[in-house]
């Protein structure tokens, strides 16, 4: 199972978003504190609507005590910083994939102790950065996509109501 962690995130509707991708996906969600926002909030319960039963999520106290947990994770640090395109990282089944706080990303100190595996959503040099949780599917859907998208759905089909007004399947 692929892991999502949030460093400190600051706004409750990035992170409800955030969940119902990893609700969606089947990836595990970690949430490092402190959090700037309490997990009761309703708009962070309004953003993940009625998908937070089918998602698994962590919190951790601190990044120390995260790292104590997971000692043998593999991970990538998203930041405007990399090195390197998302693309260009090669994801593994149970890696982690780790995302700082909107308004400042990740440490720098963090991410220059581990700078070869940090990466990097390509943008025009004028943004800042993009939105976290789409930061977050972005990087997330190209790890799974490299593994084939285990578990998940990869058809659909159309309904189509008769001429009668009931609904059918339409394939």
């Amino acid at each position: 199972m692929m892991h999502i962690v949030l460093v400190n995130p600051e706004i409750p509707q990035n992170t409800g978003n955030i969940a119902r991708t990893c609700a969606a996906t089947g990836a595990m969600l970690h949430l490092i504190e402190p959090l700037g926002f309490e997990l009761s909030d309703k708009y962070l319960k309004r953003a993940g609507l009625d998908y937070w039963h089918m998602m698994t999520y962590r919190v951790h106290e601190s990044w120390q005590e995260f790292l104590s947990e997971y000692p043998d994770a593999v991970m990538h640090y998203a930041t405007t910083k990399a090195p390197r395109d998302y693309c260009a990282a090669t994801y593994g089944p149970d890696d982690f994939l780790v995302f700082g706080r909107e308004t400042k990303g990740l440490d720098e100190a963090l991410l220059a102790e581990h700078y070869e595996r940090c990466v990097r959503i390509p943008m025009v040099p004028d943004a800042r950065s993009l939105n976290l949780s789409n930061s977050v599917a972005i990087v997330l859907y190209e790890a799974l996509r490299q593994q084939g998208f285990p578990g998940l759905s990869g058809e659909g089909h159309l309904r189509q109501a008769s001429p009668a007004g009931d609904w059918r399947d339409y394939v």
